[in-house]
């Protein structure tokens, strides 16, 4: 032991350290302003450190680069993803979560909407999860600890390599887009030709989802159809239940199916063409031929149906795909002012005071009888001229002299906003409200969005 005060006589020989204070500023290693001090490393300045590990080895590039000894190791072990991810990125954060088992549910549930044509939005999927989060049927440990933030749908997208689709523009549609038109036109001219159809045997049908509850998970899918003259056909509604409530009557100008899916599938298509088209005006008087035009859904498609259309005298004109924004009626001009009338009536029911909650707090959904009420309230609505001008723009019942010709794809400015592609099948299809939004997922600071969609 030495005196206190009293220092040893000897120089120190230990080499200095290899990075000064101003080489660890310039590395970004140390923040003055910031009382503890937080490193953290891009991929390319990672990959630097490897690289000098390899030609020396990891104690040297440890000195040389000012890092941990530890982290030059896991660093080598992880070159392979290191070079994977763009040089200016300093965390591989996303590929790992704590509820893989709803997530691998709430990604099936995504492909399956998709797969039945029905879109899914950003606010979709966040609405669904905390809507399996609540009901727990996975039995899973924290799940329902899920808050279904904006961050994590980035995350969840990311993990299962989803990416949003976009309303069809013009610049979307096919490139052979005048070939697939003229060759969908020369087939509706060839067998109105040779059928002589009346106006009242040419007709569209178009399946349209919506919903009407808050989390969104009942989904009702609502089949129109109309023809050419004007008539609306009766609207088939299905809802996402196993059977209909006994005592529950619905109107005769409306068919009320369940699906436990809440989707038209081949049988609900077969039914749809005995007890709806084979039921138009006219038809039941004798055996008449008949045009359907409808897109590529493959409940449309199957040979079932084929036979059973060719047994009911009906030729089916089927829309290629990418098309049903140009030749589709239903799409061009009525599924939209339709929806915005159901709508309108269901904010009118929410803002009356009539809606109620549930025991845990959610708004709850109208009831079947309502909701049936207002899609028949809404179809009848729609005007007869409207429809006669949603085929001749469509270029499917205009004069086969050509006198109607100009009414192809021409825009009406006494339409308004009327005649224009559905804004998008979707189920979650109308705005949330911050206050609502808070009320579901709370306040976040993730990066996303401050106004949402759905409902």
């Amino acid at each position: 032991l030495r005196p206190a005060g009293v220092r040893d006589n000897f120089t120190d020989t230990r080499p200095a350290p290899a990075c000064s204070f101003d080489d660890r500023m310039s590395l970004g290693m140390y923040n003055p302003e910031s009382k503890t001090k937080r490193r953290s490393y891009d991929a390319g300045f990672k990959l630097k450190v490897v690289s000098r590990a390899e030609e020396s080895n990891n104690s040297i590039a440890s000195r040389e680069f000012c890092v941990n000894e530890k982290q030059v190791r896991e660093w080598r072990k992880t070159k392979a993803d290191l070079e994977k991810i763009p040089k200016t990125k300093k965390a591989q954060r996303g590929a790992k979560t704590s509820y893989g088992a709803l997530e691998v549910e709430l990604h099936t549930w995504v492909m399956e909407c998709r797969q039945n044509g029905y879109c899914v939005t950003r606010m979709g999927i966040r609405l669904h999860a905390l809507h399996m989060a609540k009901d727990n049927k996975l039995k899973a440990p924290g799940i329902e600890n899920v808050v279904a933030s904006a961050g994590w749908c980035t995350r969840f997208m990311n993990r299962f390599g989803l990416c949003l689709r976009q309303r069809t523009k013009i610049s979307q549609l096919p490139k052979d887009l005048d070939k697939k038109v003229i060759s969908f036109h020369s087939f509706i001219i060839k067998q109105r030709r040779i059928h002589n159809y009346d106006l009242g045997d040419i007709g569209n049908m178009d399946e349209t989802p919506m919903t009407f509850d808050l989390p969104s998970n009942k989904t009702v899918a609502i089949v129109l159809s109309c023809l050419s003259n004007g008539t609306k056909l009766r609207p088939v509604i299905i809802f996402k239940r196993k059977t209909l409530p006994k005592k529950v009557k619905f109107s005769p100008r409306i068919k009320v199916r369940t699906h436990d899916k809440g989707w038209m599938d081949e049988d609900g298509t077969k039914k749809w063409i005995e007890e709806i088209w084979n039921g138009r005006p006219g038809a039941a008087l004798k055996k008449k031929q008949s045009l359907l035009v409808w897109d590529m859904f493959r409940a449309h498609t199957s040979d079932d149906i084929k036979q059973l259309a060719k047994s009911s005298q009906v030729t089916l004109a089927v829309i290629q795909g990418g098309l049903t924004s140009v030749l589709q009626p239903l799409d061009v001009c009525l599924n939209k002012p339709f929806k915005d009338s159901v709508r309108k009536m269901w904010h009118e029911w929410m803002s009356s005071g009539q809606a109620q909650l549930t025991k845990v707090g959610n708004l709850k959904k109208p009831g079947i009888e309502l909701i049936a009420k207002w899609v028949r309230d809404a179809w009848e609505e729609i005007p007869e001229e409207m429809v006669q001008r949603a085929f001749k723009k469509c270029g499917i019942s205009n004069a086969m002299d050509g006198s109607e010709d100009s009414a192809l794809y021409e825009h009406d400015s006494s339409d308004g906003d009327v005649c224009e592609t559905s804004d998008d099948d979707n189920v979650y299809a109308d705005s949330l409200t911050r206050d609502a939004a808070e009320a579901l997922f709370g306040h976040t600071d993730d990066e996303e969005e401050s106004s949402f969609e759905g409902f």
